[in-house]
């Protein structure tokens, strides 16, 4: 990650204890202790599709914590980053040490990369739909609020410019990014008496950016809000819901016009509500004029995708389960990894 960086956390009780991993492998693993086997083996993992990869650089903490009794002239970590293209079924990460020094954590680091690999894809797939314009991440309230900052993180691995949460954005070493909620306006009664508190009791690094489709037109509201803030007012956010036939190219063509009109050509325009990527290829076809897209359930909801680990070689013999092919796969883009940066107090 050129210019991304994950900033460190130590992986959670339930993680290192092996409560969150499928029971098999702690059942597997007193197996081999009783009968007082622990090989050295070299364990691949792949996924089936083209994706994103996302959730590896989690997942390299989580091994460096576990080998760190290991011998280390008998561990060999390679892998992927996050952010890399990764082709069907090419291998992304190969550890090689003895299994039952980390082959308790092998549901972990697949459930890692699994979710996380699917929020980035599709928050690539909205990138890519809507560049140049930048989109940013809304999709935590679809989510448990514990995963909040894992889902904002690979959103903006996926090429996501900002993410709404503190947690997620302060993973990926951002600030947040945001306006406001639409309940601030309805307890002040009144767009223009929001924006004028917001402006008024937030600092100046928080980019003055307002909701106009509460009460009122969404273009008299725009104009009435800039009218209030002036040069002070970033830009102006659309989220008209369903129930009004949702924000349209048309509608953002004469928002822009009637700021533009009244000399108000610097505030930009934000869309969001339900947007996924064919509704932000409809806006860039209709060529409204939108200055970024915000993208919630598209990104949050995306499909897991599915990792796959096979054990490819015991005390150096070649080895896998009937389908495979036995012995370590031709992997040239894996990267070795110094486990000891990866490790957190």
């Amino acid at each position: 990650m050129a210019d991304r960086v994950m900033l460190r956390r130590r992986p959670s009780s339930e993680i290192l204890s092996g409560e969150s991993a499928d029971v098999y492998f702690a059942r597997a693993e007193e197996i081999l202790r009783r009968e007082g086997l622990d090989p050295m083996v070299t364990m691949e993992v792949f996924a089936r599709q083209e994706a994103v990869l996302c959730g590896i650089d989690e997942a390299k903490i989580l091994i460096a914590h576990a080998l760190e009794k290991a011998d280390p002239d008998e561990v060999s970590v390679e892998g992927l980053d996050d952010g890399d293209t990764i082709a069907s079924k090419e291998i992304v990460l190969r550890i090689r040490a003895r299994y039952r020094e980390f082959g308790l954590y092998e549901t972990a680091i697949l459930g890692m990369m699994a979710q996380a690999t699917g929020w980035a894809s599709a928050a690539r797939e909205c990138v890519d739909a809507a560049a140049p314009q930048p989109v940013i991440s809304f999709g935590a309230r679809h989510v448990h609020p514990d995963v909040t900052d894992a889902l904002d993180y690979a959103a903006i691995v996926g090429g996501c410019v900002g993410a709404s949460t503190p947690a997620g954005a302060r993973l990926a070493g951002l600030a947040p990014t945001g306006t406001m909620p639409h309940s601030l306006v309805l307890i002040f009664g009144d767009t223009v008496k929001a924006a004028e508190a917001f402006d008024r009791d937030l600092g100046p690094e928080v980019p003055r950016i307002v909701l106009v489709d509460t009460f009122k037109d969404e273009a008299e509201e725009a104009l009435r809000v800039a009218q209030a803030l002036g040069d002070r007012l970033y830009g102006i956010r659309l989220d008209t819901p369903s129930e009004r036939g949702r924000v349209t190219a048309d509608l953002v063509t004469e928002v822009r016009a009637r700021l533009d009109q009244a000399g108000y050509d610097k505030v930009r325009i934000i869309v969001s509500g339900g947007l996924d990527p064919d509704r932000i290829r409809y806006f860039k076809e209709q060529a409204a004029p939108v200055d970024s897209f915000a993208v919630g359930s598209y990104i949050s909801g995306a499909t897991p995708v599915d990792f796959t680990a096979d054990l490819k070689e015991i005390d150096g013999r070649p080895i896998a389960k009937r389908g495979r092919i036995p012995g370590v796969t031709s992997s040239p883009r894996l990267r070795p990894i110094d486990l000891s940066a990866w490790r957190t107090s």
